[in-house]
This record gives structure tokens, C-alpha cells and sequence, in this order.
């Protein structure tokens, strides 16, 4: 097969269109692939100005683009490229990248047109948009639901606790509450999550920032909005008398790698988890999942009450007649004022300001260690970090 024949044979084949056309903008040749594309004939096209396969303002302005190039040499479009619009034979317009070569043979000059369709993908983008849109809103409805029924439920706290008929009237708001958040939130909030992350999977080809954002966004509130839940319906649970301690044997060391790892995911930037175990055995006889509660809650207030830039020390040691567990920040430190309130529920430090929260984590910290005979203390110091300790007897040979 000879040269002319072989590209004779590829410009044919070509999944893209390729057409050519003279210096005066005649169209000279036009592939299979550019006919299907604009929807002619090639008998249709060849000897006609290319202009009339483009929408205005593209068509009033060509032949000025080309002779102004031949004029100055100074190229609009050629040996540039850029995303541009077509004039199908049914009137229809529709986006595609255009790359154009000026080719030179002999004493002639003529220019290659190779048109890349961009509808598919330009559709994509637009359901990308509009599903991030329609999370975000359904994200921003759902909060706004649960915060309103969180307050209703604290103001109606403070009103009820006056008496032991308001109290019941309460704690049966609380069910019907938790009940409700139960299956009304997390199944839709699982959905969401789900979603965002197939959005934020599908989106990466398109290598769009905002999308990337606003994603996030979405998973953080998500998360946010997950971690309340939870801790209501821990408190829950606790206050109908649903949780027990079930004391079994495992590995604390294991088990706090495992958490240093899950937690160093979600730390700020730069801030350093940093883990340490001292003692020669590492068995303790204690409920797991109570405890990885418990550690999780502190290491996440250490997160949350720091800064960037900071070192988190979570420390786990087992002497001879205790288990010891500590979490130490540099963070805002809880004012003295406020420590002699920090474990009750709804509590909130007045230094947290912004910061996310429901004042129940310490709480339930200080619950779940009372089931497993163990004691919770701290010391902190305002802006200047906060320590807690927690103790067990220990009651594992090691």
C-alpha cells in the first residue's frame, strides 16, 4: 500500500471527523466520521464554504478569521485549538473541540479541520451539576430538620425537668424521637453518603474543582450529622438501660493502633496522632466496643479542639493492678469555670464557640466507663490543652 492510499485509508477510518478546506474556505474533503457528525452527504458539503456548517456568531465571523491569519500570520484558532459549535443539517447545534492544521504542499496551502464531538460529555457535566445541586439541598433539608428537632428536644428538656410527670413526658419525647431518627435518618443518610462518594468517583475524569468542593461539603455534613445521631442514640440507650458491659478479653494494643489509624484520617492538617503502650503484656478484661467508644470520643475532642500543626498523645499502659488510657492535647483547654459541669449531657464549654458538637460525648465517656468499673479524670488548663485519664482495675494475667 502506498503513503497516499495508507492515509487515504486512516482519514476514512477515523473516529473523529477530518475535513479540509482550500485558503478561500472551500470544502475540499470531509471523512465518513465529519458526514455522520453534521448529518451530509459528502456531495452535500465538498465545493461549499465551511461557514455554513456553523452556528453564528462563528459563521459571520470565519472568513475574516482566515484572512486576517494570511494577512498577518497571527492565528485565531489555527495550531491552537478550543471548544467551538457545529450546524447539524436538522438545525440542531452541539459543542466539540476543533484542532486546526495548516498544511503546506507543492505551491499550495490548505487547512485540516479535526473535530472531536463534545455532547456526551458536556451532558455528563450537566448531570454531575445537577445531582450535586439536588444533594446539597437534600443535605441542607435534612439538617435543617434535625436541628430543629434537636432543639425542640433540649428546650423541652429544660421546661419538663422541673417535675417527675414532666420528666416522663420527656423521656417519652426522647423515644419517639430516637425511634424516629433511627429510621427516618440513617437509611437517607446513608443514601447520601453513597451518592456523593459515586459523584465524587464518576467526577474525577471531568477534573472540575467546584464539584470536588461541594462534595466534600456533603460528606462533612453527612458526617456531622451521622455523629449526632449516634450520640443520641447512645444516650438513649443508656438512659432506658439497654447497655451492659460485656467483659471479655482482647488485645489493648491492637485495638489502639486500630484507632490511632481510623483517627489519623480525620485529622486536621498536619496534626500528628501520636501512640505509645508501656508494660510487657497487652491483654485487658474489659467490653471492647464500650471502650473503643470511649477512646474514639476523646481523640476526636482532641481533634476538634486543636489546631492545625498539633500533636495528639494517646498513651494506653498496664501495670500489675491497673489499665491506664490517657489522651493529651494542646488545644483551648476548658475553662476553670466550666469543669465542674463537663460530664453532664448537653454541657458545652463556653470557649467552643463554632465548633460542631452536642455536649454528649463526655457524658456517655463517663457512663460507659462506669459500667466497666472504671474511673475517668482530667486536667486542663485554658489555651493551653487538656489531659484525660482513664482507669481500670487490671484484672487480665497477662
Amino acid at each position: 500500500m502506498n503513503n497516499a492510499a495508507l492515509l487515504s485509508s486512516i482519514i476514512k477510518n477515523a473516529i473523529d471527523g477530518i475535513i479540509t478546506i482550500s485558503n478561500r474556505g472551500i470544502i475540499d474533503t470531509i471523512n465518513p466520521s465529519a458526514c455522520e457528525l453534521f448529518g451530509y452527504e459528502p456531495a452535500d458539503v465538498i465545493g461549499k464554504n465551511i461557514k455554513f456548517l456553523m452556528p453564528n456568531p462563528y459563521r459571520d465571523h470565519h472568513d475574516e478569521y482566515i484572512a486576517r491569519y494570511q494577512r498577518t500570520g497571527t492565528p485565531h484558532i489555527i495550531g491552537i485549538g478550543r471548544e467551538v459549535q457545529g450546524l447539524k443539517k436538522d438545525g440542531t447545534v452541539f459543542p466539540f473541540r476543533l484542532g486546526v492544521s495548516e498544511v503546506r504542499y507543492e505551491d499550495t496551502v490548505i487547512y485540516a479541520g479535526f473535530i472531536h464531538d463534545l455532547t456526551k460529555e458536556k451532558e455528563d457535566e450537566e448531570k454531575i451539576r445537577e445531582y450535586a445541586v439536588e444533594l446539597e439541598k437534600l443535605v441542607e433539608d435534612r439538617t435543617a430538620t434535625l436541628r430543629s428537632m434537636v432543639e425542640a428536644l433540649e428546650a423541652t428538656k429544660e421546661e419538663v425537668s422541673q417535675s417527675l410527670e414532666k420528666e416522663k413526658e420527656l423521656n417519652q419525647l426522647k423515644s419517639r424521637f430516637v425511634s424516629m431518627a433511627s429510621h427516618e435518618f440513617r437509611t437517607p443518610l446513608s443514601s447520601v453518603q453513597l451518592s456523593a462518594s459515586l459523584i465524587d468517583k464518576y467526577a474525577q475524569n471531568f477534573d472540575n474543582l467546584n464539584i470536588s468542593k461541594h462534595v466534600n461539603k456533603i460528606k462533612n455534613s453527612v458526617g456531622n450529622l451521622t455523629g449526632i445521631l449516634n450520640d443520641f442514640l447512645s444516650l438513649e440507650k443508656l438512659e432506658a438501660g439497654k447497655t451492659e458491659a460485656s467483659l471479655r478479653s482482647f488485645d489493648l494494643v491492637k485495638l489502639a493502633e486500630e484507632i490511632t489509624e481510623e483517627m489519623q484520617l480525620v485529622a486536621k492538617q498536619n496534626q500528628t496522632i501520636m501512640y505509645q503502650h508501656t508494660g510487657l503484656g497487652s491483654k485487658v478484661n474489659l467490653d471492647q466496643n464500650l471502650l473503643k467508644n470511649c477512646i474514639i470520643n476523646l481523640v476526636a475532642n482532641a481533634i476538634k479542639y486543636s489546631g492545625e500543626n498539633t500533636f495528639i498523645e494517646f498513651n494506653t499502659e498496664i501495670t500489675d493492678t491497673e489499665c491506664i488510657i490517657t489522651v493529651k492535647d494542646n488545644g483551648i483547654g476548658i475553662p476553670q469555670a466550666d469543669q465542674k459541669h463537663l460530664f453532664q449531657p448537653f454541657f458545652r464549654a463556653h470557649n467552643t464557640g463554632n465548633i460542631p458538637g452536642t455536649g454528649l460525648g463526655l457524658n456517655i465517656v463517663a457512663r460507659y466507663t462506669s459500667l466497666m468499673n472504671g474511673k475517668v479524670r482530667f486536667e486542663s488548663i485554658q489555651n493551653k490543652g487538656t489531659q484525660f485519664t482513664i482507669t481500670f482495675a487490671n484484672e487480665n494475667e497477662n
